[in-house]
């Protein structure tokens, strides 16, 4: 019986470790428990089977599975013979990790890049206005570099988040396995 406490035990701090940093990642804690829950679990699990076992509410437990599957962190998996949809973590971290940072990431900069170039617009016609005064022209210069360096590292992120998705990015920083030892 106290082997099984252990093992209860230090699977709760590895869950609420997860569950912790998710959060820094803008996913709720609860859906970081979620995901540490199905990470221990050895079979899929429905969405009554997860509710029990956390005991959130059904809306609660829905947008927790909603989120991590937006982020392509679970997946719904079909059984022979079971009629409720059945849910898993995605095994492979390393794709997990290359799609939620480039999901995250190419969101931020789709904003930020369209607003910069409707701004750069915005500014180049404030600066060709024969209204506008030198000095509002020179600040609205300087604007105008300023976001357009920002859409530099813009771009060279995308062109760095273009390796995550081919995986090219492997070829430098190879996936090194040290916890498969033979033995």
């Amino acid at each position: 019986m106290r082997d099984n406490e252990t093992l209860e035990s230090t699977r709760n701090v590895v869950i609420d470790a997860i569950a912790q940093n998710m959060n820094l990642y803008g996913i709720t804690p609860s859906a970081g428990r979620l995901y540490g829950l199905l990470f221990y679990s050895d079979k899929p699990l429905t969405l009554d089977e997860m509710k029990e076992e956390l005991g959130m509410s059904k809306t609660s437990m829905s947008n927790s599975v909603r989120s991590l599957l937006d982020l392509n962190m679970v997946e719904k998996v079909w059984v022979k013979g079971e009629r409720k949809d059945l849910y898993t973590i995605k095994e492979d971290w390393y794709q997990c990790f290359f799609d939620f940072f480039t999901i995250k990431w190419r969101t931020a900069i789709a904003t930020n890049s369209s607003a910069m170039e409707k701004s750069i617009t915005k500014l180049q016609e404030l600066i060709s206005d024969p209204n506008t005064s030198e000095e509002t022209r020179e600040n609205a210069e300087m604007d105008i570099q300023k976001l357009e360096e920002r859409l530099d590292y813009y771009e060279w992120q995308n062109r760095l988040f273009d390796t995550f998705e081919s995986k090219e990015i492997l070829n430098f920083v190879p996936i090194e396995k040290k916890n498969n030892k033979e033995g």
